[in-house]
């Protein structure tokens, strides 16, 4: 059958349409047969996966960051059936900055590997996660990290990942608290805290937020924390960027947790962010849950 491949140009700052002629001669080599549909517009991709997926086009594929994925699933969502009714099969061709998904779960950058395994046929089932109304598949937050996306999205004299770390110096400096109370399966929290960060996976922006997140095992791992100056902060802003041991959920003021569901409310509105894309500038309340094994998702076999 037919793939539709979605391309989202403005993925990595335009660089995804650079990159396309590669990502095309990289299908056809690998013997992909695809109708081509390209965003007009940020945003908009969640429309023409919706659109594709009742067309009956199968697969669909991203072309694009780790926002481009997010919003094909959440396209194809609103034709799902049930809640509970299988999403994909879909592919990635990695064309984002960070591509965080295809870092986590072994889907390669190079786009002529990344095409083979496409045409493979191999598939896995992933976990799909929910924010409020919102579907997500790789790290939803509030507080720094989406403060920090703010930051970044404004710097335009630096590209690639080194964005990322430079506006979360940035971001950092700002030093902004928020005051949240926090429920989860088997704990609570009130308090202060920097930032509550969701995984479904272990790295967004580079940084490993929520080290342990495993996008195979039906769980939300989830991090908040407050730090109590900007030199705290700054100290363990390092740490996030190492995947194992001594990574900053290590430090006492962090900690890192599991559920199947999180409900957050906060004093003051907060920014937020799922798989990179904000999704409300300012906001007092997130629900957290999980659909294990839902999205169908082609992976080296």
């Amino acid at each position: 059958m037919t793939a539709k491949v979605i391309l989202n140009p403005y993925s990595n700052r335009w660089n995804a349409q650079k990159r396309w002629p590669q990502a095309e001669a990289a299908l056809k080599r690998a013997g992909i047969e695809f109708s081509l549909a390209i965003s007009p517009a940020p945003h908009k991709v969640v429309d023409l996966a919706e659109e594709a997926a009742r067309q009956g086009f199968r697969p669909i594929i991203a072309a694009g960051g780790d926002g481009t994925i997010g919003e094909v699933v959440n396209g194809i969502a609103r034709v799902a059936a049930s809640e509970q009714a299988e999403l994909g099969p879909i592919g990635v061709l990695p064309l984002g900055t960070a591509n965080d998904l295809a870092h986590n779960i072994g889907i390669p950058l190079d786009l002529d590997a990344a095409a083979r395994v496409i045409a493979s046929g191999a598939t896995r089932r992933l976990d799909v996660c929910r924010v409020n109304d919102l579907y997500f598949v790789n790290n939803s937050a509030l507080g720094m990290e989406p403060y920090v996306t703010l930051i970044q999205q404004r710097i335009t004299w630096i590209s690639g990942p080194v964005r990322y770390l430079v506006a979360a110096i940035r971001g950092v400096l700002d030093y902004p608290v928020w005051t949240a109370s926090i429920e989860w399966d088997s704990g609570s929290y009130e308090g202060p805290i920097s930032l509550l960060t969701v995984g479904n996976g272990a790295r967004t922006g580079g940084f490993y937020m929520t080290p342990h997140a495993d996008p195979f095992d039906g769980k939300l791992t989830f991090v908040y924390g407050f730090g109590a100056s900007r030199w705290r902060l700054l100290q363990l802003l390092p740490d996030a960027l190492k995947p194992g041991a001594g990574n900053y959920v290590e430090a006492p003021e962090i900690h890192e947790e599991t559920a199947t569901w999180i409900r957050v409310r906060l004093i003051e509105p907060s920014p937020a962010h799922a798989d990179g894309e904000i999704f409300a500038l300012e906001a007092k309340e997130f629900v957290y849950s999980i659909q294990p094994a839902r999205l169908k998702i082609f992976l080296p076999a």
